[in-house]
C-alpha cells in the first residue's frame, strides 16, 4: 500500500508542484492528501492513516512556530517536514530545533529528492520510535514501531554511537542476508558492506558520515550492497543521526532500498533509445556516435574507413502484397546475413524501413569496401523461405570512403546514400562508389521528388493516347494511355524520368489510380460520342498491382466512370506476373471474371518460363519493340517475333506488336498474321482531342506528327 502523506499549505502552485513530483516516482509512489488550513489538516490527522506531513508554516489560520506547536500536539508521532524558501531560514532552524524531521526548499523540489526525503523521514521516524519504545520499555509502542518498520518498503537498520548494529527490519534482513539476532552487536561494516559500483572499492561508511556531520547524508551514486552470500544489489540510501531526549548523539539510522529494477529499466530504455526495435541493430543515434568515434580514431592513425548505404530492391512490393508480418521476418533474415558479412568491430545499422548503413571501421584500400559490398549483395540474393513463400531479394549499395568522400558522419552517410541512388538508377542489384558528380543528380532527384508530391494536386499530369491498329483492316481498335508530366518550369517530362522516383517515395499508387480513372473517363466519353472504340489499355506498375485493395480500386473506378469492364485492358509485365504466383493468379482471375481484359506488356524481355501463359487468363501478348525494331534485318528477331505470333494464336490470344515504325516492319507483321500494331508508323501518342480526330478519320502515314519519345508508362 502506498504511504499516505498530508500536505498542509495554502499555495496552489506549491501543491501542484508536489503533486506532479510524486506522480512520477514509480515504485516509490505516495498517496498525497491536501489541506489548505491548519484546522483542516488537524481534522484529517484525527482520522489516522497519515505517515508523513509536509507543512508550510504560513497558513491562513496559523503562522510560524505556533503552527508547528499545534501540529505537534495533534500528531506527536508523525514526521513533519517543513516547506521553506530562502527567506525563512531562521524559522526553519527553529522548526528543526523544535523537532521537525527535515525541510525542503521550494526551488529544489524534484520527484527524486521529494520521494527520497519522505522515505527517509518515515524510516527515521519509525526507527526513532523503536528506540524510544525500547528506552521507555513500553512493549505496545515497541510492537507498533516494529509493525511499521516491517510494513514499509525500505530497509531500515540502526547502530549505536560505536557503529554496532542495534536493529534491522525484515527488509534489511532480506537485503543484507543477516538475521536480526545474528546482526545485533556486530559492527555495521560486517552487516552493511557497500562498495563503489565503478571502482569496486569499499565505499565510505554512511553511519560515520552522519554522526561526524550530525546531519542526514546520502550514499554516493553507484553504491552496491554486498549480501552475506556475496550477491550484489545496487542501492540508494540515506543515513541520519539519532539523538536521545537530551539531544545527545546515540547512534544512527540507515534507510535504503534496492534499485535493481529501476536501474534495469533505465538501462533497457537506454538500449531502446539506441537500437532498432525490430532487428535490435544500432539505430541512427548509435551509428552516428560510433561513426564519429571511428572518424576521430582514423584521423589519429591516418587510416581509412568506409560507409555502405544499402537499400533492398522491391522490398515494398513484398511488404504490400504479403503483409508486414512476413516483411518483418524477411528483414530479420536479411539482417542475419548482413551481420555475418562483417567483422565484430564493424557496425550494421538499420536506418528505417528497408534501408541499412554499414560502418567498416577500418579499411586498407577502398577495394576492401567493394569486396564487402559484393559479399553482402551475394548473401542477400540467396532465396528466402518464409511462411511457405519462396522470396527473392536484391540490394543496391552506395559506398563512401573517409577521408576522400567526407570528414564527418553526416557527409559520409549522405554521400553513400547518393551513391546508392546511382546504383538504383544503374539497374539495381549493384554497388557504386560515391563520385562528386553524383551530387548534381542527387539534388536533381530531390527536386523531382519534391515537385512530384505536388504535381497531382496541381493537375500537372496529362494523358496522351497512342492508337492500336488492326493490321488487317487498318482500323483503330483502341488506345494505350500514356502519362506525361507538364512541369510548369521544365516543360514536358516523360515517365522514365519520374516513375522510378514515384515508386521509391510511395507516390506511384495514387498516380496510377489517377491514370486509371482519367483513362476510363476518356474512354466513356468517346463511346458516348458514338465513336467506334473497343478498348482502353492502361499500364499497371508492380507496386500498384501489389498494393492493398488493388482489385477493389479497379472496381471502384469502373463504377465511378460507368465504363463496362470489357472496354478496359490492364497491361502488366512478365516480372509483375511471376512475383508471388498464388496471389497474382487470384487477382487476375477476379479481374477476368469481371470482364476486364489482361495483356502481357514487353513480352519476351522478362521471365524465362512461359508456363504462366496457360496458368493465367491472358488475353493479349504485346511483343516488345526491341524485337520489332530489327525484325527485317535480324534473322533472330524475325524468328522470335514469328514464334510469338504463332504461340499467341495457338493459345487463342491476340498479339500486338509494339514500336512499328516502318512499312517494312508492317509488311512482315501482316505476312505473319500479327493481329494489331502500335507505333510511330501509325501515330505518336497524342492528346485526347487529337485522338478524337484519329477515331473520326483513321490513321495512315499522314499521322506522322508531333514527334515524341516512345516511352510508355
Amino acid at each position: 500500500m502506498k504511504p499516505s502523506v498530508l500536505l498542509i499549505g495554502n499555495s496552489s502552485a506549491l501543491s501542484k508542484l508536489i503533486q506532479e513530483s510524486l506522480a512520477v516516482t514509480g515504485r516509490d509512489a505516495f498517496h498525497l492528501e491536501c489541506a489548505t488550513r491548519l484546522s483542516e489538516g488537524i481534522e484529517r490527522l484525527e482520522k489516522g492513516g497519515i505517515e508523513a506531513i509536509l507543512l508550510d508554516l504560513g497558513l491562513p489560520d496559523s503562522e510560524g512556530m505556533e503552527t508547528l506547536e499545534k501540529l505537534f500536539l495533534a500528531a506527536p508521532h508523525i514526521p513533519i517536514m517543513v516547506l521553506a524558501d530562502a527567506e525563512t531560514e531562521d524559522l526553519v532552524t527553529q522548526a528543526l530545533a523544535r523537532g521537525a524531521q527535515d525541510y525542503l526548499i521550494h526551488d529544489h523540489l524534484s520527484s527524486y529528492t521529494l520521494a527520497r526525503a519522505l522515505h527517509g523521514a518515515i524510516g527515521r521516524k519509525a526507527a526513532e520510535d523503536a528506540r524510544n519504545a525500547a528506552e521507555d520499555a513500553l512493549f505496545v509502542e515497541k510492537e507498533r514501531a516494529e509493525v511499521t518498520l516491517n510494513s514499509i518498503g525500505d530497509a531500515v537498520l540502526s547502530t549505536d554511537i560505536s557503529g554496532n548494529i542495534t536493529y534491522l527490519n525484515l527488509v534489511a534482513e532480506r537485503m543484507t542476508g543477516w538475521r536480526r539476532e545474528e546482526a545485533i552487536g556486530r559492527p555495521l561494516t560486517d552487516v552493511f558492506h557497500i562498495i563503489d559500483g565503478q571502482t569496486h572499492e569499499t565505499a565510505p561508511n554512511p553511519m560515520e558520515l552522519a554522526v561526524r556531520h550530525n546531519q542526514t547524508v546520502s550514499l554516493s551514486a553507484n553504491s552496491i550492497l554486498i549480501r552475506r552470500d556475496g550477491a550484489e544489489s545496487p542501492i540508494e540510501d540515506s543515513s541520519a543521526p539519532i539523538h536521545d531526549r537530551g539531544g545527545k548523539l546515540t547512534g544512527a539510522v540507515i534507510v535504503f532500498h534496492d534499485i535493481s529494477e529501476s536501474r534495469s529499466m533505465t538501462q533497457k530504455m537506454s538500449h531502446l533509445a539506441q537500437h532498432d526495435f525490430l532487428t535490435d541493430l544500432p539505430n541512427r543515434v548509435l551509428l552516428n556516435d560510433r561513426l564519429s568515434h571511428s572518424i576521430a580514431l582514423a584521423r589519429r592513425r591516418g587510416a581509412q574507413l568506409a560507409v555502405l548505404f544499402l537499400d533492398l530492391d522491391h522490398f515494398k512490393h513484398i511488404n504490400d502484397s504479403l503483409g508486414h508480418p512476413i516483411g518483418d521476418q524477411l528483414l530479420k533474415a536479411v539482417v542475419l546475413r548482413l551481420v555475418a558479412c562483417v567483422r565484430a568491430s564493424d557496425t550494421v545499422s538499420r536506418q528505417g524501413g528497408d534501408e541499412f548503413v554499414v560502418l567498416l571501421s577500418e579499411i586498407e584500400h577502398p577495394e576492401d569496401a567493394a569486396f564487402i559490398a559484393e559479399k553482402m549483395r551475394a548473401a542477400v540474393m540467396v532465396p528466402y523461405s518464409i511462411a511457405k513463400h519462396d522470396l527473392h531479394l536484391s540490394v543496391s549499395i552506395g559506398i563512401s570512403v573517409h577521408p576522400d568522400d567526407g570528414e564527418d558522419a553526416e557527409t559520409l552517410i549522405k554521400n553513400a546514400d547518393t551513391a546508392m541512388y546511382q546504383a538504383k538508377d544503374s539497374g539495381r542489384n549493384n554497388a557504386q562508389f560515391f563520385r562528386q558528380d553524383m551530387n548534381v543528380r542527387a539534388v536533381e532527384r530531390q527536386s523531382v521528388e519534391g515537385n512530384l508530391r505536388r504535381a497531382l494536386e496541381r493537375h500537372e499530369f496529362v494523358l496522351n493516347y497512342q492508337p492500336k491498329v488492326d493490321l488487317e483492316t487498318g482500323a483503330i481498335t483502341g488506345a494505350e494511355a500514356l502519362i506525361r508530366w507538364r512541369h510548369p518550369e521544365r516543360g514536358l517530362i516523360f515517365p522514365d524520368q519520374f516513375i522510378a522516383i514515384a515508386e521509391d517515395c510511395g507516390l506511384v499508387v495514387p498516380i496510377g489510380q489517377w491514370v486509371l480513372r482519367e483513362a476510363c473517363t476518356q474512354a466513356r466519353a468517346w463511346i458516348d460520342a458514338g465513336l467506334k472504340f473497343d478498348q482502353m489499355a492502361v499500364n499497371i506498375s508492380a507496386v500498384e498491382f501489389r498494393s492493398k485493395g488493388f482489385f477493389e480500386a479497379v472496381c471502384a473506378v469502373l463504377r465511378e466512370t460507368h465504363l463496362e469492364p470489357h472496354y478496359l485492358e490492364l497491361e502488366l509485365t512478365e516480372t509483375v506476373l511471376m512475383r508471388n504466383i498464388e496471389s497474382t493468379s487470384a487477382v487476375l482471375q477476379a479481374l477476368n471474371a469481371m470482364g476486364v481484359r489482361l495483356a502481357v506488356d514487353d513480352f519476351g524481355t522478362g521471365y524465362s518460363s512461359l508456363s504462366y501463359l496457360s496458368r493465367f487468363p491472358i488475353d493479349t501478348l504485346k511483343i516488345d519493340q526491341s524485337f520489332v525494331r530489327d525484325v527485317t534485318t535480324d534473322a533472330n528477331d524475325a524468328t522470335i517475333v514469328s514464334a510469338v505470333i504463332a504461340m499467341g494464336h495457338s493459345l487463342k490470344q491476340r498479339v500486338v506488336a509494339e514500336g512499328v515504325e516502318t512499312s517494312e516492319q508492317l509488311a512482315f507483321l501482316q505476312s505473319h498474321r500479327c493481329d494489331e500494331g502500335q507505333g510511330y508508323y501509325f501515330s505518336h501518342p497524342v492528346l485526347a482531342n487529337r485522338f478524337t480526330t484519329l477515331l473520326e478519320t483513321g490513321v495512315g502515314k499522314s499521322a506522322h506528327h508531333e514527334p515524341e519519345e516512345a516511352v510508355c508508362y
